[in-house]
């Protein structure tokens, strides 16, 4: 029985040790899908690199997503991964065609979120957990602001203000 428990905590403290936690649940998540070892197209791949480039700038004009544009083309036209057809990501292929949005799509996630809640507590205003969760996303979208600032993809005088985060997602 010792041995089991010794074997346990050795197994939780590389858990600990090796992946980094969530940011305002205590999740390590070590769950993630793995991608193909071989980074070659596909022998049964029929699309062609300029095809789905044009796949991709069509889905683009139509107000979708980087990664709703991965999950369609994943699902209706059998394309695996982007990057070993094109040779590049989807992100990269919009912002060299001018296409991609201003803000990032997780931070623009985040601030819908943060707007959703803002609209709840309007009617609720006693919702004490939601006035918390709120604070938890704002505090997220500060801190991916402040990494995407240093990063240059939003200008350095970029802020969130909840005033004006719903004309940011509407």
């Amino acid at each position: 029985w010792s041995f089991k428990l010794s074997y346990y905590n050795e197994y939780k403290s590389y858990l600990s040790v090796s992946k980094m936690g969530r940011m305002h649940t205590p999740g390590k998540g070590i769950s993630q899908s793995a991608l193909p070892y071989k980074r070659s197209v596909p022998t049964w791949q029929k699309l062609t690199s300029e095809e789905i480039k044009e796949t991709i700038y069509k889905l683009s004009k139509k107000g979708l997503t980087p990664s709703q544009i991965g999950v369609i083309l994943r699902d209706s036209h059998g394309v695996a991964q982007v990057k070993a057809i094109t040779g590049t990501k989807i992100l990269r292929i919009l912002k060299a065609k001018g296409l991609s949005s201003k803000i990032p799509e997780d931070l623009y996630h985040l601030i819908k979120k943060a707007v959703a809640i803002r609209k709840h507590l309007e009617k609720n205003r006693q919702d004490k957990d939601s006035k918390y969760r709120l604070i938890l996303v704002e505090s997220r979208i500060h801190k991916l602001a402040r990494y995407y600032k240093t990063k240059s993809v939003l200008p350095p005088n970029w802020k969130y203000e909840s005033a004006t985060a719903s004309a940011l997602v509407a």
